[in-house]
């Protein structure tokens, strides 16, 4: 399945729930075996977070390069002490209460990546800047499968 297909309907998708967001977009050929409509849900969770706690104006940065889908948001993170809690089903931090959601999008990102062979992680930007970067790395190839 083309990973990268679904990355970019993710994309559209929160282009129309963030429509004052820009989006940042690199996506490269990545094919994946799994369940294609569990891999979108877990890749459309990953963007609604990074919509919802996007300040207005904001930018969303999407990249998939060789297997990395890498999701960040400009928002205002998510406290150290609270990182070891965020794929817990209906874990909710305490400063997003107040936000639409259940506490399932990302545990179901993580089983789902799980079930697909891969790895997945949510921290602090990279580049010390303000946001989250969440990462997924996902067993495939950039070709389609013979």
């Amino acid at each position: 399945m083309a990973l990268h297909e679904i990355a970019e309907r993710a994309v559209e998708r929160a282009r129309l729930r963030g429509p004052g967001l820009a989006f940042d977009v690199r996506i490269d050929p990545w094919y994946v075996q799994g369940d294609a409509a569990d891999l979108e849900r877990a890749v459309i969770n990953l963007l609604d977070n990074a919509v919802k706690y996007s300040p207005p104006g904001g930018r969303v940065d999407v990249s998939l390069s060789a297997g990395r889908l890498t999701v960040r948001d400009h928002g205002p993170g998510i406290p150290p002490d609270e990182l070891q809690y965020v794929f817990d089903r209906f874990w909710r931090s305490p400063s997003s209460r107040q936000l639409p959601g259940s506490g399932l999008g990302l545990s179901i990102v993580a089983q789902t990546v799980r079930d697909t062979g891969g790895e997945v992680a949510l921290g602090p930007a990279m580049d010390g800047g303000p946001g989250a970067l969440a990462t997924v790395l996902l067993p495939g190839q950039p070709d389609l499968p013979q």
